[in-house]
């Protein structure tokens, strides 16, 4: 599976990942959080490129955190976005994206790298044990509005 770094020509087909990961986001929000991705110099969005052209199979957003729930060391990477299309599932692309996202992060000097999934996201889960995350803990969050 070819990863390969992000370049302007591949926006769209990253919006409409962005979209299908977030749907709760507006098509602004999404492009302001794409410039602002695409401007820091401590991160890296690395796409997944279908074959034969037809567009983009995956991405995965990674940052760099202070913290993160669970490390030692700072910084950390952080799988701030990781999106496969469902069709492309269980192909290796997903994991294509987190070793390059590895790769870029061992590059970076970085020791650990973090993420998270939603506590009803079961694939999500399971597809980062298999890929040798480990469970650091659980949350609850909470709002109150003043």
């Amino acid at each position: 599976m070819n990863v390969r770094r992000r370049i302007p020509g591949d926006d769209i087909e990253w919006l409409r990942m962005r979209s299908a990961l977030w749907p709760d986001l507006s098509a602004e929000t999404h492009r302001r959080e794409m410039s602002a991705w695409a401007a820091r110099s401590d991160a890296i969005v690395l796409v997944a490129p279908r074959t034969a052209g037809e567009g983009l199979a995956g991405f995965a957003e990674v940052g760099t955190r202070s913290v993160a729930d669970g490390c030692e060391t700072n910084p950390v990477a952080y799988l701030e976005g990781w999106y496969v299309d469902s069709d492309m599932r269980r192909r290796g692309v997903g994991a294509a994206l987190v070793q390059a996202a590895e790769a870029w992060a061992r590059e970076m000097g970085i020791r650990e790298f973090a993420s998270d999934a939603e506590l009803d996201n079961l694939v999500s889960q399971r597809a980062h044990l298999a890929l040798g995350f480990c469970e650091t803990g659980r949350l609850v969050l909470y709002v109150k509005a003043l």
